[in-house]
Parts: C-alpha cells; structure tokens; sequence
C-alpha cells in the first residue's frame, strides 16, 4: 500500500509506484562480484532493444548532466554546435564552454523548434566535429524534429551526434543505430518513472574510437572506461546498485505492456491533456506540431494565478503540477503525463484542476 504523499504530475522526478521502490530493496551485493555481473548482464540486451542499439548501454550513477557533460569532454575535438531552444539546452552551450571547448550555440526562441535547415547551414561550415541537441524540451514542452535533423547531421560524417533524451527515453520510439546518434542519454526520473540518480546512455563504436584519442577526459565519465569495465560486465565506479535492480524491474514491466502499447499510452495521455487545455481556453506554449509526448506546457492565457492553482491542488488533492520554468514562470504551466501514468489517471488531474480553477 502506498503511504500518503502529494503525487507527482510535474516533469520530474515523476511519480514512482510502490512495486518499483520494493523492487529496488533488494539486500546489497558486491559491485565487483558475480552477482552484480549477472545483474548486469541480465538487462543489457533489454537496455540494447528499448534503445534500438546493438552498441553497449553503459550505467551511470550520476544525474543525466554528468553524462551530457562527459559527453563534451569525450567527443569534441574542434568546436561543438549547441542546439538551444530552452533552459536545457541553453545550458548545454553553457557546459560546453566551462569544459574548455570551442561552443557555439544555435539559438531558437522557446517555444520554436531546431529545425533541420538550420542545422545544415551550420554543420556546412566545417567548424563543427560535434552537435548537441534536446530532443524533448522538458523547460518548453516541446519536442524537437529528431528524425529529420538526424538525416541531415547524417551528411557530415565528421560530426559526433550526441542526443539528450532525458524526458523521452521510453515514451517515444528512438531508434539509436538507424538515426545516427553517437550518444544517447537520459536520467531515471522521468519516462522510467524511477528515482533519480542515475543515468542510461548508448555510445556509438566511433564514438568510442575517438573518444580514445581525446585528451583530458577525466576518469568518472571517461567513455572507453565505461567500455573496459562493460566488457566485464561491470562499471568503472560503485554503482547504485538500487537503481539496477529498479532498471531490471522497469525493463520487465515494459516488456509485459508491450514497447508499442508503451508508445501508444504516451501518445494519446499527451493528447487528451492537449484537448483539455484547448477546451478550457488555454494555448499551448510550444509550436503547434512541435508538442512534447510525455508532458503539455500549457500557455496561460486566461491570465490565473499559478502559484495559487499550485497550492490548491496540493492542499486540496495532495497533487503536484509545475508552475512554469525560469522566465516562464508563471506564464506556463506544466502538466507531467509519462511514466507509470495511464488515461485515466491524467483524466483525474483534469477533473482536479477543473475544481480548483473554480476557485481562483
């Protein structure tokens, strides 16, 4: 029975069931024994299907921006390209420049999307042996063209293509090796609907080989450290080994729902909570054919209170929504709808603020 505790509808951490933290309470083994091994081993191939990969899925104990800035220091040799449309991806550029790289940024307005034209004018310089780019935009709602701007990043063979898929990984079909993405990354607290603390990422074989040749990698997110110790079937330092057998759980929970089903149930939560918000006249924030799939950022064009909304809904419901992130505070609000969340219980959080709009 889960304890009483305000639920969690904001894009992260997102709620987490009861049957997942129990089955992350399994009595501690040696990080360097067989038994971790065998853990490890066991969801590798998993890890490799829900990323559409053949490479090694490597596990870190650390936040998603760990790997994201590893990633900089591993991969970019000459100058790497920013894609920045949102507090996330802004902050990438930002990482990038204290690592001591070359940075530049592509800059978009929130709310507007890279789109693959914009890419291609940049990587055709030849400045460029890197490119960072947000999938999903968790700060703006929106998710951007992967498919496309991939294809195009697919012409310079030259430019490493790492992808943050921190609030998509799970919930959106991403198919790592046939888009031609190097590295591929995310944190447990959202899609997977686990605690945060750790990250997943998928790296390419020639990300690896040059990876190799780079220097002033570090040792924590040093990616051919990553690889020697995978090969064993372990990780370069203490995981949190927790978090593993929460993985394994996930992974089994995904393949009893069917990985399509899966991509269906995000789909259509993201549309119901988009045709809430239209019919209660709100807008939402980002461009339209551009919206997130795992959560809405929704416009406030009736000018409510947020803050108060907030509050009502926690005193009221025990639910938790977002008020808006950074200089959108306020202006937005965000409704989570990933994870273990089904359609009927984002249909509930409607009805919820339903109610408690009546009050404002």
């Amino acid at each position: 029975m889960t304890k009483p505790h305000v639920k969690l509808f904001i894009p992260g951490p997102v709620e987490v069931s009861e049957d997942t933290l129990q089955a992350m309470c399994q009595p501690m083994i040696g990080h360097r024994g067989t038994g971790f091994q065998d853990l490890y081993a066991a969801i590798q191939p998993k890890l490799q299907a829900i990323l559409y990969t053949k490479n090694p899925v490597f596990i870190s104990t650390s936040s998603a921006w760990g790997v994201m800035e590893g990633a900089v220091r591993n991969l970019v040799a000459k100058k790497v390209l920013n894609c920045c449309c949102g507090a996330f991806s802004d902050k990438w550029f930002d990482v990038s420049k204290r690592c001591g790289k070359e940075a530049e940024e592509l800059k978009i307005d929130w709310g507007q999307p890279i789109l693959p034209e914009a890419v291609d004018a940049k990587l055709k310089t030849g400045q460029f042996d890197a490119i960072t780019l947000i999938h999903n935009e968790t700060s703006t709602g929106l998710m951007n063209p992967l498919a496309d701007i991939a294809k195009v990043v697919r012409k310079y063979p030259e430019v490493m293509f790492i992808v943050d898929s921190v609030s998509s990984m799970t919930a959106v079909k991403i198919e790592t090796d046939a888009l031609g993405i190097d590295v591929l990354l995310a944190g447990t607290q959202k899609a997977w609907a686990m605690p945060p603390g750790l990250a997943v990422f998928a790296v390419s074989e020639r990300a690896l080989k040059k990876a190799e040749k780079m220097p002033g990698r570090g040792f924590y997110f040093d990616f051919p450290e990553f690889k020697a110790n995978h090969d064993k079937n372990m990780t370069p330092s203490t995981p949190s080994i927790p978090h593993i057998y929460g993985l394994k759980f996930k992974l089994d929970q995904f393949e009893k729902e069917g990985i399509e089903n899966r991509y269906a149930r995000h789909a259509k939560m993201a549309q119901k909570t988009r045709e809430w918000a239209k019919s209660r006249g709100f807008e939402l924030f980002p461009k339209a054919g551009y919206e997130s799939l795992t959560l809405t950022c929704i416009k406030n064009t009736r000018n409510i209170d947020v803050a108060k909304l907030q509050k009502a809904l926690k005193d009221k419901y025990k639910v938790l929504i977002d008020g808006g992130y950074g200089p959108i505070k306020g202006k937005t609000f965000r409704l989570a709808h990933m994870g273990d969340e089904t359609l009927e219980t984002v249909s509930q959080l409607h009805v919820m603020i339903d109610d408690c709009l009546k009050s404002l």
